[in-house]
């Protein structure tokens, strides 16, 4: 993968918004350019090791996703809604070297860090550090959304990346035992975006309606229901 990132096509339009913050395509690419080295640099993340990130839908909530697929690690999200021994069993289980947390979160899995050796390093998103060598914040690496657009564009760490190498782990309900992980490889989720677009123009034509026409001046918006860390 080229270190070069080109400058969003639209990146002064507006990509995050909650409540009174957002964030512009091109500030939130900053960030993750800017949290990728540091998963490499900072925290010695490798091509196929585990990013974890457990969090609401916060606009932090995709830095890491990006970072972890930029760099050849494995985007790892867990259900924010587990319990502490849930989250215990999903980190130990996929072997997550780094997860990036929301305050909430590390109430949670706390009394759980001892049992989880392969977990090196917790980063919180939207809260503060904690009396921890292993704990630090996301504010520290890239600072809060307002300063997102302020940071230098440095391009993302050059890797040898391919459509096949794994890209994601999510994990099923559980509804007959514990979650399973189920890895995605790149490829597999370009084919997944490629296929939920043709399947909306396939409905709009099999109603006898035209597929609307490109409007590129158009700023369009998505209310999203979903949890992030969602299939």
């Amino acid at each position: 993968m080229p270190g070069k990132m080109d400058e969003p096509q639209f990146g002064a339009r507006d990509y995050l918004v909650y409540e009174d913050e957002r964030v512009t395509y091109s500030a939130f690419a900053r960030a993750v350019e800017h949290f990728a080295k540091a998963l490499q640099d900072t925290y010695g993340i490798q091509k196929g090791d585990r990013v974890a990130v457990v969090m609401r839908n916060y606009p932090q909530w995709p830095v890491p996703f990006f970072a972890a697929l930029s760099i050849g690690a494995i985007a790892t999200p867990m259900n924010s809604w587990w319990t502490g021994d849930e989250l215990e069993y999903g980190l130990k289980d996929s072997g997550a070297k780094v997860a990036v947390i929301a305050p909430q979160i590390m109430d949670r899995i706390r009394d759980s860090l001892p049992n989880l050796p392969d977990l090196k390093s917790i980063i919180i998103a939207r809260g503060e550090s904690e009396c921890d060598p292993r704990v630090t914040t996301l504010d520290s690496i890239v600072g809060p959304t307002s300063s997102w657009a302020g940071l230098a564009q440095i391009g993302l760490p050059d890797v040898d990346l391919g459509p096949d190498d794994d890209a994601t782990i999510m994990y099923t309900s559980g509804t007959t035992g514990r979650p399973k992980g189920a890895l995605a490889t790149h490829r597999a989720i370009i084919a997944n975006m490629l296929n939920s677009l043709s399947c909306q123009m396939r409905m709009l034509l099999r109603r006898g309606e035209t597929p609307p026409e490109p409007a590129p001046n158009a700023q369009n918006a998505t209310l999203l229901a979903l949890p992030f860390f969602h299939a």
